[in-house]
């Protein structure tokens, strides 16, 4: 294989990474309304990880986006709370590690940027994803924290730092 490079979200990632993400979303049947496929941005998500206390870090082989993974401050979380956001990866990246890296890196930030606990939001289509989280440490929770607008998701989950 390859070597896997990780790095920061730039400008011109925005566009792979948005058909990566909606690809995913349709190829497991979870591209439906209230999730990110719907979001605008999606395809500006260089602009949206500018804010403070979020980051996204792209996947990368040979130059070429395969996935990414980011943590972001979401609306009404408490404030030593952020979000695991959307972690896609291409259908040749997975069952390599490539998510748990990027998970790993994500997690570092969180720790590092001061916060406590990190939030995810899922669906029961991302079956597989839901299992990496497991094995990262995330509870399952009976309902959604925070306000992000995804109705669409109907698992939410839980990690303390």
């Amino acid at each position: 294989m390859s070597t896997v490079t990780i790095r920061t979200i730039q400008p011109a990632d925005n566009q792979a990474l948005a058909v990566i993400i909606r690809n995913a979303l349709t190829e497991f049947g979870a591209n439906k309304p209230g999730t990110v496929y719907y979001d605008a941005s999606t395809d500006a998500l260089y602009e949206l990880f500018r804010q403070q206390g979020s980051i996204y870090y792209i996947a990368e082989v040979d130059g070429v986006l395969i996935g990414g993974a980011g943590i972001y401050p979401s609306p009404g979380l408490p404030a030593d709370t952020c979000e695991l956001v959307k972690m896609y990866l291409s259908p040749a990246a997975r069952g390599q590690g490539i998510g748990k890296m990027l998970i790993e890196k994500a997690l570092q930030f969180a720790r590092e940027a001061g916060y406590r606990k990190v939030y995810i939001e899922t669906m029961s289509e991302l079956r597989k994803a839901m299992s990496v989280y497991e094995k990262f440490g995330f509870k399952y929770l009976d309902g959604p924290m925070g306000n992000t607008g995804h109705f669409g998701c109907g698992i939410w989950m839980l990690k303390s730092l």
